[in-house]
C-alpha cells in the first residue's frame, strides 16, 4: 500500500471515530454475547446485550482491532441503543453493501460512510464487519 493510499484509508475520520469507541467493556449480566474473529488480521470484537421489548436497551463491546474496525464499532454504539434484530440486520447489510459495491448505508447506520475508503482493501472488510456482524447476531438469539 503506498503512503497515499494509506492516508485515504485512515483519514482524520476514521482516526477520530477509532479513539471515541462508546460502550467499551463488559455488560455484567448479558442476554446474548458473541465474539467475532477476523481471521486474516486477527481483530477480535466482543459484544453483550439486553434486549426488552425486542429493542437493545443496554450494549457492551470489548473491541481489540486495527483502526478501521475500532471506527466501524465505534459508529455501531452510537448507534444501537433502542434498534430492534430486523434495524441491525439492515445496518450490517448495508454495510456489506458498501464494501462490495458502493451502496450508501442506510439512516442511522449512514455513518458507515466515513468507511467508504475502505472498499477497494478487500482484506480490511472482515475487520471492518466484526462489530456491527456481532451485535446483529446476538439480537436475532433474542
Amino acid at each position: 500500500m503506498s503512503d497515499v493510499e494509506m492516508m485515504k484509508l485512515y483519514s482524520g475520520r476514521i482516526l477520530e471515530l477509532a479513539s471515541d469507541i462508546p460502550h467499551l467493556g463488559r455488560l455484567p449480566a448479558p442476554m446474548a454475547t458473541v465474539r467475532k474473529r477476523a481471521p486474516l488480521c486477527g481483530s477480535v470484537v466482543t459484544v453483550d446485550l439486553v434486549m426488552q421489548g425486542g429493542r437493545v436497551t443496554e450494549f457492551a463491546q470489548d473491541v481489540k482491532a486495527c483502526a478501521l474496525g475500532q471506527a466501524a464499532a465505534a459508529i455501531v454504539g452510537r448507534v444501537v441503543i433502542g434498534r430492534t434484530a430486523a434495524e441491525l440486520q439492515t445496518g450490517r447489510d448495508g454495510l456489506r453493501a458498501m464494501l462490495a459495491g458502493g451502496a450508501v448505508p442506510p439512516a442511522p447506520f449512514d455513518g458507515f460512510a466515513a468507511l467508504e475508503p475502505a472498499r477497494d482493501f478487500r482484506n480490511r472488510h472482515a475487520s471492518i464487519l466484526l462489530a456491527i456482524e456481532a451485535v446483529a447476531e446476538a439480537a436475532e438469539t433474542q
